[in-house]
């Protein structure tokens, strides 16, 4: 397989890779040794000024500078950074001749999956045409310092770091990678006791740290938040002797030292240079928020407590002595001060634990979320145009003998019962497909479902067996292998091993089962998977906005929230700029198409000198005379409020509202719905039709899970929750008895209790349901919502509605105060969550334009029918037109239309951004139907007619075809 296909000149590395090279500008270098990098030459006063304009260019005002030799460059998750210190590494030996670099990295993952990207052909491949000298095209010598595992006699100076500091060869780029664990040993120190001082590198050096600083390097830090400065292992970092250190990440924990560029989490989102975020989580009906709370440990016994009562446990106790949810967890160790339970979690006095995220049943249901979720995907990316894209979904899991013990596989372990889901949900997928690659690729999987999954977790390490090496090396070192579509291999297991450092471009899932992992950043955790995929053909694709599906148990349900908040609270600054240049005058014809770069040059003559740089308050004033160019994209930390600490306002045309004041009144007066049922025993039937068109859906009680998507809106991220995913193949939990379902069930849907028995007690005569399996609250609530549901659905079929309009106060409304008088405003999110700031038509209510679609938008300010008299969008559930199963109808707009006889034509008008009505879900048709019932029934006093409009028709058309008529 061909490697993978690395972009060029990207704008935010680019940005980051002069950003650092600037730092340098003026500098100059002398040549030592031959072995030996050139010394930098940089005044402090020098590279302050420097580091100062780069701060400037770059928007960077609130982070401090110091006279210390390290910079720094954030740049978020999945953008790309170890490709951008790579290039970084090329342009500084092409500036200043420096040639000896140390990679840092925290941990062993990062190093295996770095040496793999800087060893990789592709890349020395990418960088053969941009960087060649006298001798040849410049490559990386990469030399990488490892443990030394053999039981030999063990060399205390390692062979990778002789190599590097006596390289010669100025034509290569020499790369030391070392991790932190190495850093600390007694080798690098020169401890080892094999260190006898008899053998010396160059004639000189018998200590590692020495030799190291003997070359004058140039050193990057990966992952800087693993590195704090008050630790041991960044002193003894800096016995290297860095020239300077470069540290790249993308969390800092706001400990800068000389940042010269930072690119955010919602600079990344903004960019689309990361995937979307939608994150399912399970949610517990029953789940009070009540935890298991450690409270004592004397060595012997851990004092735990739920509800008030306290319960007591030795090693090898199991859990669910204290909570029936909890599966196969158990005290494993405990001293006076921490406790090892059998899943690798520690617990300390006052740790808490969620009983319901050790649950077979909530991991299950993750795991057949997860599984669909992914056969949905490949369905989607494989049958896709322009190069197909194979998908990964990453399990993280505490119960590791029940995935990889081959020995002992009983039925019910973590391994069965998934293998037993994807053989179920691939059989489900190929009964009704009819793509030839999507049937063949399942069926490959379908015959050997084994093959479909690997894991890797650290004791994988002493490991012999081959088929798990294989897995490991496929997982850890080869991206390319994993990614191959002849490869079915889809789906990886590891207990959190992977969280840091590893990331696959084409994981498009993360499922955490029962395990509550780090509380460190959730934008780290999402990390494994945020990066853009790349097709068959090893080439990033950017041209689709692509999700990353993320699962969580009940435990995190604010995960959502967390993360949204962790991203919201870095913003990027706005750029400034010293110098009129190409970059700003593509910046304001990007904003402003009509401008030329002539006409841009001449409105600015008089802010700039003759070398361009502008004058005294010469670039604020291009802001004022360019505004749109300058649109700060977020805002600054600390300025970012909920919607509802101010709410925007529209201000009404008050003149109009008495034109429409009739229209208005008539609408907004109460409507009650009535049922059209000949007694309770009809109602029996109709709720006995409901159960046995639902019996099969009843295995969905007990855990329901919730999708919630993240996107930018305004800069901001924001979360928008889904309707509950259910799953039809499920077990349910039993936390009712009869009595006490029948009555909660009976106050939550006002049916009478024998009506319930009734109908119940015949579907077990029928044998198509037998709810006492399934008495929970989350049955009570599908129910609810259920029936209500297939009301709706049937109204007009199985049963007739009707309304009955009562008298009273209609006041107050959307539109007016409780006298009845007209609004002088009214809130702006309560017309559309959309704005332009185009002036609407005269006729409309309002001064200013608020939509929820194109449609709506095209309504407001392209109307031609001069016979409007006035008219508005309808603000959202303001007119709640009941209809069946207790839900309630707002249309969209209102129309006074005045015909040629004089007449008063009211219009009422739902605009559907659909072809037509068949486009249309059910649910939607039946809404309409009931305000076509409402409307019908007014017209009997009061003329309305209610429109439905479809996309592509023109409201123009719609009301010239009333007059006409």
């Amino acid at each position: 397989m061909a490697g993978f296909t690395y972009e060029k000149n990207l704008p935010h590395q680019e940005r980051a890779i002069e950003s650092v090279l600037s730092v340098f500008d003026r500098a100059n270098s002398n040549q030592g040794n031959l072995d030996e990098n050139p010394i930098i030459k940089l005044s402090d006063n020098l590279k302050a000024d420097n580091l100062r304009k780069i701060q400037q260019a770059n928007g960077i005002g609130d982070a401090p500078l110091s006279g210390s030799n390290i910079i720094d460059i954030s740049m978020e998750t999945g953008t790309g950074k170890t490709y951008t210190y790579t290039k970084t590494m090329f342009e500084l030996n092409r500036l200043l001749g420096v040639f000896k670099f140390i990679v840092v990295v925290p941990t062993l993952s990062i190093k295996a999956g770095t040496k793999n990207f800087l060893a990789s052909s592709s890349l020395t491949e990418h960088f053969r045409k941009d960087f060649s000298g006298r001798y040849g095209n410049k490559e990386i010598s990469l030399y990488v310092v490892e443990s030394q595992k053999s039981k030999a006699k063990k060399s205390f100076m390692p062979s990778e770091i002789v190599r590097f500091v006596e390289a010669e060869d100025t034509q290569k780029i020499h790369i030391l990678l070392i991790n932190a664990g190495m850093i600390n040993s007694d080798t690098m120190a020169g401890k080892d006791k094999n260190n006898d001082g008899s053998c010396l590198i160059k004639d000189k050096y018998n200590v590692p740290f020495e030799a190291l600083a003997s070359v004058n390097p140039f050193v990057i830090v990966d992952e800087p938040h693993k590195f704090p400065t008050e630790k041991t292992t960044w002193e003894n970092l800096l016995k290297f002797n860095a020239q300077f250190i470069l540290r790249y990440g993308a969390t800092f924990n706001n400990q800068f030292e000389n940042l010269v560029y930072r690119l955010t989490a919602i600079d990344a989102f903004n960019d689309d240079l990361v995937k979307g975020i939608r994150a399912f989580t399970e949610e517990i009906d029953g789940d009070n928020g009540e935890r298991i709370k450690l409270i004592e440990l004397d060595g012997k016994e851990a004092t735990f407590v739920l509800n008030k009562q306290e319960f007591r446990l030795s090693k090898n106790d199991y859990l669910n002595r204290i909570h029936h949810a909890i599966s196969d967890l158990f005290v494993a160790e405990m001293n006076k001060t921490k406790l090892l339970l059998s899943n690798g979690i520690e617990m300390k006095k006052g740790d808490t634990l969620n009983p319901y995220s050790y649950s077979d049943t909530v991991r299950d249901k993750m795991m057949r979320q997860a599984i669909k979720q992914h056969f949905q995907l490949e369905k989607q990316l494989l049958t896709r145009q322009g190069g197909r894209i194979k998908p990964l979904t990453l399990f993280f899991i505490d119960d590791i003998q029940g995935y990889r013990d081959e020995q002992n596989q009983l039925s019910d372990s973590l391994k069965k019962v998934f293998e037993q889901m994807v053989k179920a949900e691939l059989e489900n997928c190929l009964k009704n497909e009819n793509d030839g690659f999507l049937c063949q690729y399942w069926q490959t999987a379908l015959n050997n479902i084994a093959n479909t999954h690997g894991g890797y977790f650290s004791q994988d390490n002493s490991d012999k067996d081959e088929k798990i090496e294989q897995e490991i090396t496929e997982i850890l070192h080869d991206k390319e292998a994993l990614l191959s579509l002849n490869n079915p291999r889809r789906f990886i297991f590891s207990k959190w091993t992977l969280r840091e450092g590893w990331d696959n471009p084409n994981v498009f899932q993360i499922c955490k089962l029962r395990s509550s992992g780090s509380e460190t950043s959730k934008l780290q955790e999402v990390g494994r998977g945020l990066r853009l995929p790349v097709n068959e053909y090893m080439a990033r694709v950017k041209d689709h906005a692509f999700f990353l599906n993320y699962f969580v148990d009940s435990s995190e349900k604010d995960f959502v929230e967390t993360l949204t908040k962790e991203v919201n609270s870095v913003v990027s600054k706005p750029m400034i700029f010293t110098t009129l240049n190409d970059e700003l005058i593509e910046k304001i014809q990007a904003a402003y198409p009509d401008e030329t770069k002539k006409s841009i040059r001449s409105k600015l003559a008089d802010l700039t000198d003759d070398n361009d740089d502008f004058l005294a308050n010469g670039f604020s004033k291009t802001q004022k005379l360019f505004p749109k160019a300058f649109k700060v994209d977020c805002l600054k930390n600390g300025k970012i409020k909920p919607a509802s600490d101010k709410t925007q306002k529209v201000k009404m045309r008050v003149g109009k509202y008495d034109e429409l004041k009739a229209l208005w009144e008539t609408i907004n007066q109460k409507a009650i719905l009535q049922y059209k049922i000949d007694g309770e025993d009809e109602f029996l039937n109709l709720f006995k039709q409901y159960l046995r068109d639902n019996a099969d859906k009843f295995t969905l009680t007990g855990i329901r899970t919730v999708k919630n998507e993240i996107y930018v809106n305004n800069d901001l991220l924001t979360t928008v929750k889904s309707e509950s995913i259910y799953d039809e193949l499920f077990e349910p939990m039993n936390t009712l008895n009869y009595r006490k379902f029948l009555l909660k069930l009976s106050q939550e849907t006002f049916i009478q209790m024998n009506t319930l028995h009734q109908a119940f007690f015949a579907m077990r005569e029928e044998e198509k349901l037998d709810i006492t399996k399934f008495l929970n609250e989350r049955t009570i609530k599908m129910i609810h919502a259920g029936f209500d549901r297939w009301l709706l659905l049937n109204s007009f079929n199985e049963f007739e509605v009707g309304y009955h309009r009562v008298g009273g106060s209609i006041h107050p409304t959307k539109f007016t105060d409780q006298k009845g008088n007209a609004l002088t405003e009214v809130n702006a999110a309560d017309l559309g969550a959309q704005f332009d700031d185009a002036t609407p038509l005269a006729e409309f209510l309002f001064e200013s334009v608020f939509f929820d679609s194109e449609l709506e938008h095209s309504n407001m300010i392209d109307n031609q029918v001069q016979e409007v008299v006035v008219f508005t969008k309808i603000p959202k559930n303001s007119i709640k037109i009941p209809v069946a199963g207790r839900e309630t109808y707002s249309p969209d707009f209102a129309y006074i239309v005045k015909t040629s006889a004089g007449e008063t034509l009211n219009l009422i008008l739902e605009s559907k951004n659909v072809e037509d009505s068949n486009a249309l879900r059910k649910e939607e048709n039946q809404k309409i139907k009931h305000a076509q019932k409402l409307f019908s029934e007014i017209s009997q006093q009061t003329k309305v007619v209610f429109e439905t409009q479809f996309e592509g028709q023109e409201i123009t058309t719609l009301l010239r075809n009333h007059l006409d008529n």
